[in-house]
């Protein structure tokens, strides 16, 4: 290594006295590179001195102190023959600092200009429209309810009976309740899943023997189920059969819009 008393460096530069300390420390670029844990081309570009390569003038300042401390040099002279421009610490600008009771007043004053900007508009409105207001409000007070004009009734004149009225039931005529578009009736266990027209999950889960489920039209989109043979499918009361839709023991078929069985869209 180049002891660190010599301090005289060679008019054209600071990367040729690196290079020379280098070759006459017997290191290659390579082992300079493998002992810093730098690559070879950023050993090359201090010794060429081409800064730009390297990046902000703050990193190359510290690739050359690794280097001069490597090699023996005196780091600080090494880094001002450099000629590197100065670190310069970022100029902070302060923010302009408000009162509360300025703040305060400037909104309480953003009010009132609001507000009277808003009295402006509205009272030339409410001047123009009263009177028609006021008009409405006199041609709705009711006047005074006129005398009956039919003959006032002789008390003493004996009453004709009055004629038998005809009153309309209001009981609601009993009505046939509409059948399901389709009723799954379980006639053992069966795992199902029931979605509806937005893919959504109506149902799902284990029905025992005994239960039965109904959907309106258009209710319900896509039906599987796992004990397909312990469930008996009807449209609108008549049963379906399900050997198309059968594989294994799972049945899987979609509902149209009228509650019929098709195929499963794949």
């Amino acid at each position: 290594m180049t002891s660190g008393n010599d301090t005289q460096f060679p008019e054209h530069g600071i990367g040729a006295r690196l290079r020379s300390a280098r070759e006459a420390a017997g290191l290659s670029v390579a082992d300079v590179g493998q002992q810093l844990k730098m690559p070879a081309r950023v050993v090359l570009s201090l010794e060429a001195e081409d800064w730009g390569r390297l990046g902000a003038p703050v990193f190359v300042r510290g690739q050359l102190r690794s280097y001069a401390r490597l090699l023996g040099l005196p780091v600080d002279q090494v880094v001002q023959v450099s000629e590197l421009a100065p670190v310069v610490a970022t100029e902070l600008t302060p923010r302009t600092y408000t009162p509360r009771m300025q703040r305060v007043a400037e909104q309480a004053s953003r009010r009132a200009v609001y507000i009277v900007l808003t009295l402006a508009l509205l009272v030339p409105i409410w001047v123009a429209t009263r009177p028609q207001i006021e008009q409405v409000a006199r041609e709705a007070t009711p006047l005074d309810a006129p005398a009956d004009p039919r003959p006032a009734r002789n008390e003493s004149a004996p009453r004709k009976p009055a004629a038998p009225m005809l009153r309309a039931s209001l009981t609601p005529l009993p009505t046939r309740p509409a059948a399901a578009a389709l009723s799954l009736q379980f006639q053992g266990d069966s795992w199902v899943e029931i979605r509806g027209a937005d893919g959504q999950v109506v149902e799902s889960g284990l029905l025992k023997a005994g239960e039965q489920r109904s959907y309106r039209a258009g209710e319900v989109t896509r039906v599987k189920l796992g004990n397909a043979t312990a469930v008996r499918v009807l449209h609108e009361g008549d049963v379906q059969d399900l050997a198309p839709y059968l594989r294994a023991s799972v049945a899987r078929f979609a509902v149209s819009s009228d509650g019929s069985l098709a195929p499963p869209a794949e």
